[in-house]
């Protein structure tokens, strides 16, 4: 059995105490304070840029957020601990944590991409940002807003109210990088037993979360997966990678 590397039994701690933390405070303010949220919204806060990375719980019935906990830390167990030693763990801390920034990044870009066209359009329309603002947190629709405006309020309010939590872009960053250093090392999922090397699996799972964040179509995860988040952490994790191969490593070491 593959032995577990410090940085990532220390992760995974941290991933199992914050998990911790979303059962015991009440009302939901553990995921409150540290789940990720858009930036328009009042309960955004510079932190949650970070700390979103190490929740798995609150925002989801239970069931399905113990399963994503465990799937993510299995998963980080399987692809960090031999990345971590081969690149030591300051490079490993790096692309795991790298990866999550660049996750969110392409997630709240993809959201933004939503949401300002219909903002821009509702404010031509004769609606303040203030009004906007106020239907979105309250739920409430002012008198006079057409049936268009309400349809555009719609389509803002999956954005505005939309919340991030979970270790996968960080996850996805490693397993890219792990595909890179082991391109021949044959892979399975669980309900696909058939072995597949890693330079063709690893692709292959973020061509599917890039079909699923853009037409809405699940394949493995539930619907209100961030899919975009795995591309952004995938990409961060290859070019990160990518570059330290070109820049930093010879031909016969990756460390």
């Amino acid at each position: 059995m593959m032995r577990i590397s410090e940085t990532v039994k220390h992760l995974i701690i941290i991933n199992v105490l914050m998990f911790i933390g979303t059962l015991f405070v009440a009302n939901g303010a553990f995921y409150e304070w540290f789940a990720m949220y858009f930036p328009k919204n009042d309960l955004f806060k510079p932190w949650q840029i970070i700390t979103h990375m190490f929740m798995h719980g609150g925002g989801y019935l239970q069931n399905l957020s113990i399963t994503h906990l465990l799937f993510n830390m299995f998963a980080l167990w399987m692809f960090g601990s031999p990345v971590e030693q081969v690149l030591g763990s300051k490079r490993f801390l790096f692309i795991y944590i790298s990866a999550g920034l660049g996750a969110v990044a392409l997630q709240v870009g993809y959201y933004y991409s939503q949401y300002l066209p219909n903002y821009n359009s509702l404010i031509a329309s004769g609606l303040s940002s203030d009004q906007i603002h106020y239907m979105l947190t309250s739920t409430k629709v002012l008198e006079g807003v057409t049936q268009a405006q309400f349809l555009q309020l719609q389509d803002m309010f999956q954005v505005f109210n939309a919340s991030m939590v979970g270790a996968s872009g960080c996850i996805m960053g490693v397993m890219a990088a792990f595909a890179m250093m082991n391109p021949n090392a044959e892979l399975m999922l669980i309900f696909l037993p058939i072995p597949i090397k890693a330079k063709y699996f690893i692709p292959g799972i973020i061509i599917l979360d890039l079909i699923s964040g853009v037409t809405g179509q699940s394949f493995f995860s539930p619907s209100n997966t961030a899919y975009m988040a795995h591309v952004g952490g995938a990409l961060t994790g290859f070019f990160i990678m990518w570059y330290w191969k070109k820049n930093q490593f010879n031909n016969n070491r990756w460390y």
